[in-house]
């Protein structure tokens, strides 16, 4: 990327920034003018909706009051069968009818459970004088009138779907009392879809008017299968009130909040933010104590058009053209007073690096690259010198590293002639011809030593038809390793020597013995261990068994479905303090298989996590193994430790003995 493009780049960031800065900043001030205005909006829509709905229903109210008032419907209702009274009622009722917004009407005589109705349609001979039917304390959908008759209320207004005139209306029930007593009940109906549609129903987006009583049932809302029907009587089915749609405990307390406080101020307007159909609403609600309705509005002021955002575009593209006109302009400035004399002190940078010291540079201004060109005349100069010095001192610096590598070349072929002859006397130390001879496919050893040579070797020795078999991890890696195991194997021949073989404890213990009184003279630095685990078993085949004594080495053994171990000793050899090894027996079952193994196997770095290969993983893969012939096992476990270890580094050397007896 140039210089041109990382100018334009860093002022297109840093507009950007601007750009959000301002954005986070304009639209900050967008939602508080969004939200004053939406409060606003929403305060004169529930006072709209309020006036609405109070005024043709306060009518209804009045009309319903007077109808349940008049003493003709009284005197009726007292004596239902008396024909004067009859006609006198349905003469006077007929006004009503005329006044009433539905054109309906209805009365029930309390005494006779006769519900009457008329809403001027069908015949109107005495078959519209005919009681519609009769109200009954076992039916079910008449149990709104018995509820109301229980209120303590003069009247209540009801969202109630009537089975038997099959209509769906807002009902206003009004008591028609004698005195104290109950004699029936008046009033009319508000055809609820004409309803919705008057007071209800709207085109603005994002704006949802509901109705509720005072326990926040739905008397009134756009999506009809939430309204609780009878909830005013009392003998609703299945209440639906507007907490139901409020999952959140707080917003159900805040919505409570205000419409108590709306209770107490009627004719003002109490808003509430809740989350409403999944979105932060604005809830507005106001009180109409004649009718104990809540008149409330939801108004979700994003989706709502309370302020007109269609400005935003025309000012966002004006920002955006002025700045590719600012950028432009900043690309033009930057290629005539940077980018062209630069280009020019790069041409003279170039023929200078191909060699052309006496290259004109371009001429010097007053400016930052003026200085620049100046400096880099002097560079030139300077570098033209010292390269004339340095190449006379390449020359005679390359003929002195050439010869000293001819003679690191010749050390290393001597070092590494000697480690290689090491590792073929070390080799030779290894009883593999007796092992095979002796144990034949009985038998096979895993070792890998982490060098070329290493500190872990392999003891066999015969006794008749008996042997002695161990493994020995002296402490080092490499030569100094190589080393030790020559001490170690000159001490085991020394200790089998006057102990014999039948006790692999004593041969440990006389060992541990000969390496220390060898190494009790030598001055070694305190940093160099000179210790060392072993393992050795006796097998006695005539009796069967198998002795063993390990120090810091376990012997383990396994049929594939049973796994044990017999732990060694836990002191080194020639450790800081002397051991104490004791020999433990055990039987050479047939399918047995026994593994001698040192710590490199078990300490080796693999893995998701680079942990050691350790004890029970070892002791899984000698189950799962055990039961192969030992020639599959080796390749087997061969395999598990080159898969475990992955691309990390061998850690240790590695030596693995294993053996059946049949």
């Amino acid at each position: 990327m140039g210089l041109r493009s990382k100018s334009l780049l860093a002022l297109a960031f840093a507009c950007l920034v601007a750009l959000v800065c301002a954005g986070l900043i304009g639209w900050q001030v967008v939602e508080n003018v969004r939200e004053h205005f939406g409060l606003a909006y929403a305060r004169n829509y529930t006072q709209l909706n309020r006036q609405k709905i109070l005024a043709p229903v306060s009518r209804e109210l009045a009309l319903s009051l007077r109808l349940a008032d008049s003493e003709v419907v009284r005197q009726w209702l007292l004596d239902e069968d008396d024909a004067g009274k009859r006609a006198l009622f349905f003469k006077e009722v007929e006004g009503y009818r005329r006044d009433f917004l539905d054109h309906s009407w209805f009365v029930i005589a309390d005494p006779t459970r006769h519900y009457y109705f008329d809403d001027g349609k069908g015949d109107r001979g005495a078959a519209m004088q005919a009681p519609r039917y009769t109200l009954r304390t076992d039916e079910k959908n008449d149990a709104w009138y018995f509820a109301t008759l229980r209120n303590t209320g003069h009247f209540n207004i009801n969202v109630d779907y009537d089975h038997a005139l099959n209509v769906t209306k807002v009902w206003i029930n009004v008591l028609v009392r004698d005195g104290s007593r109950k004699i029936g009940l008046a009033g009319t109906g508000i055809d609820l879809t004409r309803f919705l549609a008057d007071f209800i129903r709207h085109d603005e987006a994002g704006v949802t008017p509901m109705i509720l009583d005072r326990q926040g049932a739905i008397q009134a809302h756009p999506d009809a299968s939430l309204i609780a029907l009878n909830s005013a009587t009392g003998a609703a089915v299945q209440q639906r009130t507007v907490f139901d749609q409020l999952p959140l405990a707080a917003d159900r307390h805040a919505l409570r909040t205000a419409m108590q406080a709306a209770e107490t101020r009627p004719g003002e307007v109490e808003t509430a933010w809740v989350e409403l159909g999944g979105r932060r609403q604005l809830l507005a609600l106001s009180y109409i104590p004649e009718l104990k309705w809540q008149v409330l509005t939801a108004v979700d002021l994003h989706a709502a058009r309370v302020i007109d955002t269609n400005w935003i575009w025309p000012v966002v593209a004006a920002f955006a053209a002025m700045m590719a006109l600012l950028l432009v302009g900043f690309g033009l400035a930057v290629e005539r007073l940077v980018l062209r004399p630069l280009r020019r002190l790069q041409q003279s940078a170039g023929a200078i690096a191909a060699g052309h010291y006496e290259v004109a540079l371009p001429a010097a201004g007053n400016d930052e690259i003026g200085a620049l060109s100046r400096a880099f005349g002097v560079m030139a100069d300077t570098v033209r010198r010292h390269t004339a010095e340095l190449e006379h001192k390449v020359r005679e610096r390359t003929a002195a590293l050439e010869a000293a590598n001819q003679a690191m070349a010749a050390a290393h072929k001597k070092i590494d002639d000697s480690i290689d002859y090491a590792s073929l006397i070390q080799r030779a130390i290894l009883p593999d011809h007796q092992l095979v001879q002796t144990l034949g496919p009985h038998h096979f050893v895993l070792w890998r030593p982490r060098d070329v040579v290493g500190g872990d070797f392999y003891v066999f020795r015969a006794d008749g038809d008996n042997c002695l078999l161990g493994v020995v991890d002296c402490a080092g890696h490499g030569v100094p390793g190589a080393l030790m195991t020559m001490l170690a194997r000159a001490a085991i021949d020394h200790a089998i020597a006057e102990v014999g073989l039948r006790s692999p404890a004593a041969v440990l213990a006389r060992t541990d013995a000969a390496m220390r009184a060898m190494l009790a003279d030598a001055e070694l630095p305190r940093g160099i261990a000179t210790n060392m685990d072993a393992g050795f078993c006796y097998i006695d085949r005539a009796a069967g068994t198998l002795r063993f004594a390990g120090a810091k080495i376990s012997l383990y053994w396994s049929d594939g479905q049973d796994m044990g171990e017999l732990r060694g000793g836990r002191r080194a050899l020639a450790d800081k303090r002397v051991g104490e090894y004791a020999d433990a027996e055990l039987e050479l079952a047939a399918g047995r298989t026994f593994y001698l193994v040192t710590d490199g196997f078990l300490d080796q770095a693999g893995g998701e996590h680079g942990f050691g290969f350790g004890n029970r993983r070892f002791a899984e893969m000698l189950r799962q193994h055990a039961g192969l012939p030992l020639e599959r096992q080796a390749e087997a476990f061969d395999a598990a430790l080159a898969d475990y270890q992955g691309a990390l580094p061998q850690r240790d050397d590695v030596t693995l003995l294993s053996f059946r007896f049949d």
